[in-house]
């Protein structure tokens, strides 16, 4: 569907071009359109750079940018790119260097500080964000920095005086930040770096903990509303209500934003630009009414300039109340410019406003281009000024007509943004928002701002409307509910190459052009790069294996060229981290995967087999492959000799043999995968009984180019006879970084190496994909593959393989 607009509107785009173009030097501001997206191309640029260019390289970009930008003419665009790529790169680098140093990895401090921020609370464990005092007393490295800690007790008690506001003083164990790396899984490098976040740890003797002071500031306040909407409305919307009046979405688990997101209402659960106006205009109004009351400060202030002030002022308010998010403070800058231009009598076009509010924010924090809220925030509103730039009609038609293209424009300018973002498509969107965004917008968002301001006036008196909220919210979310779950409502798509995006705006653009332009049935080509990206699916008689980062534990995508086998599915801890959800889920939509013919679960430990229960949920498998005796349940037991063939690759199972017992470690599931181009040997948790059996018994069948380093590479692993037997070209391991069993063991690294193996590892590597194919053998790091400058591996100055053999192709 495109949205068309009328041809006449042709004049206000060719003036609003005409006003940036390069070649009217007097109609070139420094705070226009123009340079607003050389800034934001700058700082982009500056953040997607692989590495950090040296500190005086920057500060010398910076100031001839500077100097540039200070310059009218053709060049200043050019020094405004200038000025934001040396900015972002030295704000960059100033996180970076405040960063942990590797010398205090892992050793005792005792801090103490504030908890900023709310706090999450799950069954067994709390995170939150803490503040490190800047007094002497505190470590030198630490001090005035912000933390990202953990507490893990079985007893939520301890864990509920953790509030907003409150100083604590803290025995903790720290780590540079550090993350797992997989197609489609977050990046928790990348948030750090935005967060400004320098360490994550855990608070390591919870009972040594002491609260110093009771919660105070802006993050209580925001805590103890909260309480009291959920204490007032029992409903279950009420988490509805607390996210849309302060942004609190604690309360929210994973069904509520899978649905969120297969209906395409993540972003009116957030606080919204659209919050920030009603709060806005009611402090003007409300202003304007006391003004009207005393005409006496009329003499001191104009009634016109004190609503203005009245609006920026309950507009900053509101924004500082409900966190600082982006949205939030874009919309915080625009009133401000726009109440500015009407104190100096100024006409001042949205498009201007705006680019001022881009241009603002990444002055004041060029970090936020690494969140999605900063795009989705400032995207939408430039595609709206873009395709409906002219004033409304008057009249409820028109204005139904102007609110369908409204969304028209939503759908179709954001989606390529949404797949990058977020790998997924809502076609359920364009529906769901049409009747959630009039009934949150104008009923619920009110009526929740209302308790919130009444019940802040006096205690008790808000909790009328906000069960009138949850009320109004009930009536609408079942049908919205409906329609999330239904299977067409969303679609995963898999990862696409750099070039995607761009062609999918233009598209997107000229998509959106009035009607009667040429080309628009064409232009939908330039979306298949994106919705229709190439798998690099192996051909018939080649195998592709991708190792997935889980951290400490086992999980490998097994694909020919037209099944998909998974061997183990990472670990899981109760009531909390779950690999299997986080990371092997998303890589799998990542990677296109969009069924799985079989699994095998090594054996029913929880490194191995702990993500089993999310990954069924989420891809049905008809075949788990278990061994006899294991505790985890599966349709077959894995036995040796078993075998099938899918398309020309042979996969064949060398352990454990019918009879044994099972024996934990000993009993994993041994799984060979052979092709015409070479085999590989999937060996879970075994060790050097087991490894020195399959060599007395099925020598042959050891050989292979590639093999899973049995047991992550522990000591009681890999004899030096069985890895001499393999012949292995690559050694593959999968291990946690900085993990508490220290694999892989040096020694165990050493016999590989020294066999002539390449050694890689997850934990310096991220996700590995593999090919046996007529090419030969090929691999693929993915961090090797996306460098970035935030990337843990590559600060700490270590390889990302333990050993190489640089014959391999790496395409």
């Amino acid at each position: 569907m495109a949205a068309n607009f009328p041809v006449s509107q042709w004049a206000h785009w060719a003036h609003w071009a005409q006003a940036g173009s390069i070649g009217h030097r007097a109609t070139l501001p420094l705070f226009g359109p123009l340079c607003a997206a050389a800034l934001l191309a700058g700082v982009t640029l500056g953040l997607l750079l692989p590495a950090l260019p040296p500190d005086w390289l920057l500060w010398l970009g910076l100031l001839g940018g500077a100097w540039l930008s200070w310059r009218s003419g053709h060049l200043r665009p050019l020094g405004v790119l200038l000025l934001g790529l040396s900015f972002a790169g030295l704000q960059a680098a100033q996180v970076l260097h405040a960063q942990l140093p590797p010398a205090m990895q892992g050793m005792p401090q005792l801090i103490r500080g504030q908890i900023v921020e709310l706090p999450i609370h799950e069954v067994r464990s709390s995170s939150f964000e803490f503040v490190v005092d800047a007094a002497s007393t505190q470590p030198a490295v630490l001090r005035g920095q912000r933390l990202r800690l953990a507490w893990y007790d079985d007893d939520p008690r301890p864990r509920a005086r953790l509030q907003a506001g409150s100083r604590w003083e803290f025995p903790v164990k720290l780590r540079a930040p550090r993350g797992l790396r997989n197609p489609g899984g977050s990046d928790a490098e990348k948030y750090a770096l935005a967060a400004r976040i320098v360490a994550t740890g855990f608070v390591q003797k919870p009972a040594r903990a002491r609260r110093l002071a009771g919660p105070a500031g802006i993050d209580a306040w925001r805590e103890a509303m909260s309480a009291r909407i959920a204490k007032a409305v029992p409903a279950t919307s009420s988490r509805y209500v607390r996210a849309l009046a302060l942004g609190d979405t604690r309360a929210l688990d994973d069904a509520d934003w899978a649905r969120l997101r297969a209906a395409g209402l993540t972003h009116l659960i957030a606080i919204s630009g659209f919050h920030v106006g009603l709060v806005a205009g009611f402090c003007a109004l409300l202003t304007g009414v006391f003004w009207w009351l005393l005409p006496a400060l009329c003499r001191v202030l104009p009634r016109p300039f004190a609503a203005g002030a009245g609006a920026v002022l309950g507009a900053m308010g509101y924004a500082l109340l409900t966190g600082m998010a982006v949205p939030t403070l874009r919309t915080v800058v625009m009133i401000a410019v726009l109440v500015l231009a009407r104190c100096l009598r100024r006409r001042q076009r949205m498009a201007d406003t705006l680019a001022l509010g881009c241009i603002v924010l990444l002055l004041l924090d060029p970090l936020a281009v690494l969140g999605a809220g900063f795009w989705l925030s400032f995207a939408g509103v430039a595609w709206l000024l873009w395709c409906l730039p002219g004033q409304p009609d008057k009249g409820v038609w028109p204005m139904l007509r102007g609110f369908f293209a409204a969304q028209a424009v939503a759908s179709i300018g954001l989606l390529p943004l949404t797949v990058l973002l977020f790998g997924q498509a809502s076609f359920a969107g364009p529906l769901a928002n049409l009747a959630a965004v009039p009934w949150w917008s104008l009923v619920v968002v009110p009526l929740s701002l209302l308790g919130v301001l009444l019940d802040t006036l006096h205690a008790g008196s808000g909790a009328v409307c906000w069960q009138a909220a949850a009320w109004c919210f009930d009536l609408l979310w079942p049908p919205l509910a409906w329609i999330a779950d239904s299977p067409l409502a969303m679609t995963w798509l898999p990862e696409a190459r750099w070039f995607a995006l761009p062609l999918a705006i233009f598209s997107a653009f000229w998509l959106l052009l009035p009607r009667g332009l040429p080309g628009k049935p064409l232009a939908l080509l330039l979306w298949l790069p994106l919705l229709l990206p190439a798998r690099e699916l192996p051909a018939a008689g080649e195998v592709e294996l991708t190792v997935i980062d889980v951290g400490q534990g086992l999980s490998v995508l097994v694909r020919t060229a037209h099944h998909s086998l998974l061997y183990d599915m990472g670990p899981a801890v109760r009531d909390g981290y779950d690999a299997g959800e986080r990371a092997v889920i998303p890589a799998l939509h990542a990677l296109g995967v969009a069924r799985l013919d079989a699994a095998i679960v090594s054996h029913g430990d929880n490194d191995h087999a702990g993500g089993l229960q999310a990954v069924s949920a989420a891809f049905p498998m008809p075949r788990v492959l278990v061994p006899t005796g294991s505790p985890t349940r599966g349709t077959a037991h894995c036995l040796a000799g078993q075998s099938w063939q899918w398309d020309g690759v042979r996969f064949r199972i060398l352990h454990p043999a019918e009879g044994i017992p099972y024996l934990d470690n000993e009993s994993s599931c041994v799984l060979r995968v052979e092709t015409a181009h070479g085999s590989a040997l999937l060996a879970g948790d075994i060790g050097q009984y087991v490894e020195r059996k399959l060599l007395g018994q099925q020598a042959d069948m050891l050989h292979n180019e590639v093999v899973i380093v049995p047991h992550h590479g522990s000591a009681g692993s890999s004899d030096a006879g069985f890895i001499a037997a393999t012949g292995a070209r690559l050694a593959l391991v999968s291990s946690g970084a900085d993990n508490r069993f220290q694999h892989p063991r040096a020694g165990v690294v050493r016999r590989w190496c020294d066999a002539g193996a390449e050694v890689l590892d997850t934990a310096r590597s991220g996700a590995m994909r593999v090919w046996l194919s007529a090419r030969g053998l090929q691999m693929r790091e993915r961090r090797a593959d996306l460098p970035r400058l935030w990337d843990a591996v590559q600060r700490r100055g270590q390889a990302a393989g333990l050993c190489y053999a640089p014959e391999f192709l790496r395409p």
